[in-house]
């Protein structure tokens, strides 16, 4: 398998996915920039929509979209559990979970990347982030992960979203839980090696 990621993108949570499921793969950056991998080719050839991720499966068969790309790896690595079976609630909670997160908080995020955003729309939807942080915080309650005692595709995806917030100048101090999970998380080795080999740790 292959990985086609950009540092600390939305692709983190695939790549932390991967490792966790202890699955043999490759990884290849693309610059989102000037849409050219790191191997000079040109990554509309690979996903014609430009995004990543994109994930290369041993057959040359390419998935694309991160939550459809963490459930079929969470499905063939299903001695990890990193997701529920099919068919069970908990299954459909994580897609909850699934659809939460890019469209409520991954979407606001990716509009506040921009430099050129006008204050006041930046205003506005930093206060409508700030709703949907208090309704992960909230959910949290009692929790060592977004769905319980057990770490899921989720909760990569969850982590990525929120280590965005140093980055974006957002203060997540109002919620110690939202704190309190990102080092819980990213104390885990799989982590820590997907960080790691996207030259994400300090130093």
């Amino acid at each position: 398998m292959k990985l086609y990621y950009a540092p600390g993108a939305c692709s983190l949570s695939p790549h932390i996915v991967l490792r966790e499921g202890g699955y043999d793969f490759t990884l290849e950056r693309v610059d989102l920039a000037t849409g050219k991998t790191e191997t000079g080719a040109d990554y509309k050839s690979v996903n014609p929509n430009g995004f990543v991720p994109a994930l290369m499966l041993d057959e040359g068969v390419v998935l694309t979209e991160g939550p459809a790309i963490v459930q079929y790896l969470a499905d063939h690595a299903a001695d990890r559990n990193l997701a529920p079976a099919a068919g069970t609630l908990d299954r459909y909670r994580l897609m909850q979970w699934l659809n939460f997160i890019p469209t409520e908080l991954h979407k606001i995020c990716g509009i506040l990347f921009d430099p050129e955003l006008p204050d006041g729309v930046r205003q506005k939807l930093t206060g409508r982030l700030s709703q949907r942080f208090a309704s992960v915080s909230d959910a949290l309650a009692g929790r060592t992960f977004i769905l319980g005692d057990q770490f899921t595709v989720a909760d990569a995806y969850l982590f990525t979203v929120l280590s965005w917030a140093p980055y974006l100048k957002l203060d997540l101090s109002p919620w110690p839980a939202l704190g309190a999970y990102v080092g819980r998380i990213g104390s885990r080795p799989a982590v820590q090696q997907a960080l790691a080999a996207e030259g994400l740790l300090p130093g």
